[in-house]
């Protein structure tokens, strides 16, 4: 009889339909319209894309722009912090590493997958942005769509990665916007 802890069957179907869908995703970047678009799509993720949001808010909305692009600034650097204190806690290997069916159609920036950084910085970018811009929804949210979907398709994290960092970016923007609210009365 065995004493060695038995995983949950939960765990064990997420585990192996989260590689699954991951495994989905990833054969999609053998197309090379879809791997340049996601490609690309993940390079302006990396900062690039606001960056220029927040420049472009000072330049067309002067003293309310820079406002709002120190608030994007200061989430920005909290979810940075967050995101690498995760990373190093949960260690967990990237899809491509774990699996080798899974390309990585791109190089990673780093060596852990749990949480996409590029999705909690979109997810957390996007909820601050429109707090103080809702008429950018419309660039935004198909933008931060596609970040989240770049990040799996690319074979860089697992969906669960984007998930829980789609979850864990709207906690810290609602929080941001909380405190920036309270700072403000």
């Amino acid at each position: 009889m065995s004493t060695a802890p038995q995983p949950r069957a939960s765990a064990s179907w997420w585990s192996q339909n989260d590689s699954g869908w991951c495994l989905r995703a990833n054969r999609a970047g053998a197309r090379l319209g879809i791997r340049r678009y996601f490609a690309s799509v993940s390079r302006l993720g990396d900062g690039v894309f606001w960056y220029a949001l927040m420049s472009l808010l000072i330049v067309f909305d002067g003293w309310n722009g820079l406002a709002a692009s120190a608030h994007l600034a200061i989430t920005g650097v909290a979810a940075l912090t967050l995101y690498k204190a995760l990373k190093r806690w949960t260690k967990r290997p990237r899809p491509f590493a774990a699996d080798g069916r899974i390309r990585a159609w791109v190089a990673p920036l780093d060596e852990f997958s749990f949480p996409s950084g590029h999705t909690l910085h979109a997810v957390a970018f996007t909820v601050v942005a429109l707090a103080h811009y809702p008429g950018l929804a419309w660039l935004l949210l198909p933008f931060t769509a596609s970040v989240a979907a770049s990040r799996v398709v690319l074979g860089l994290h697992y969906p669960s990665d984007v998930l829980a960092a789609t979850a864990i970016g709207g906690a810290l923007a609602a929080l941001s916007i909380t405190v920036a609210s309270a700072v403000t009365l």
